[in-house]
């Protein structure tokens, strides 16, 4: 079995973006759209800068190490596409008998007249992501951080979920279409 002696991964920081390292494993990215803060810290792993980018180095790399090194890059890369472009969940409400009425309040979406419940089912919004309905049946979300707006959508499809019903029968609810 031949082993990896190092692996790299180099993430580029475009031009108008700006990235910082500090010492206890921080990395502060700041682009247009705002600036995102995440801990990278690991025993084995080492976060450099190097040029117009950052530096993902592991030594002598085991299987989860190895794996780690690509989280480490993908996660970098979603920050810097985040604060230069932004990510964008599009959710489509589709229903057969009862028309749905959706709402943004402050900090939650407000679902009306699922099935005809007089009870109105609520979906909580993650951070500082910006949610807002287009056309009475299309939730669009936007913001710069992918897990906000990704967790932010989960919330969404989950509130309405169908209960005590056949699922292949009764598909009213809400449901993810698009990723931008």
């Amino acid at each position: 079995m031949a082993l990896i002696d190092r692996i790299e991964h180099l993430v580029i920081i475009p031009d108008g973006v700006e990235a910082k390292l500090s010492e206890d494993g921080d990395v502060t990215i700041s682009g247009e759209n705002g600036s995102q803060t995440r801990n990278f810290s690991h025993s084995k792993l080492q976060l450099l800068e190097q040029g117009n980018g950052l530096l993902v180095r592991v030594d002598l790399p085991r299987r989860k190490e190895k794996a780690m090194a690509g989280t480490w890059k993908a996660h970098l890369n979603n920050m810097v596409k985040g604060v230069t472009e932004g990510f964008t969940y599009r959710l489509k409400a589709v229903y057969s008998h009862f028309p749905m009425n959706l709402k943004v309040e402050s900090t939650e979406l407000v679902v009306n007249n699922y099935f005809g419940e007089k009870v109105p089912r609520r979906a909580a919004f993650v951070g500082d992501v910006k949610v807002k309905v287009v056309k009475k049946t299309e939730v669009v979300i936007t913001g710069h951080d992918k897990e906000q707006v990704g967790q932010t959508a989960a919330n969404i499809e989950r509130c309405c979920t169908v209960k005590k019903r056949d699922r292949r029968v009764f598909q009213d609810g809400i449901y993810l279409v698009a990723k931008e």
